[in-house]
């Protein structure tokens, strides 16, 4: 089970109750209270409606970056960077070819 410390540190952080953000979410009361402590996985709607609501990023929210936005260029290294401006320079034709040898190279 996965669990979501943030969702509480969100709620109140922005001094709602549990029960707000439930009916935020179209869900009872009880049904949320069990996301916040991880005993149920949220819903991918459900968390996309949180993220939206808090206007925080999906990625924020799984604790997969401490920036509210999301992951951003700042969170990669030199060398990810300068990848990823090479790979948004191509073409879309590019694009599909470098993809395509990718999984060539992945299944070696």
């Amino acid at each position: 089970m996965t669990y979501y410390p943030r969702i509480r540190d969100l709620r109140e952080d922005n001094d709602k109750t549990q029960k707000e953000v439930a009916q935020y979410l179209g869900t009872p009361y009880q049904y949320y209270a069990v996301y916040e402590k991880g005993t149920s996985e949220i819903p991918f709607e459900r968390a996309i409606l949180l993220a939206k609501y808090y206007n925080v990023s999906l990625d924020y929210i799984a604790g997969l970056t401490n920036n509210k936005r999301g992951l951003a260029s700042s969170d990669l290294s030199d060398s990810e960077q300068q990848l990823l401006r090479f790979v948004t320079s191509l073409s879309k034709e590019e694009r599909t070819m470098l993809s395509r040898l990718a999984e060539l190279i992945d299944k070696i």
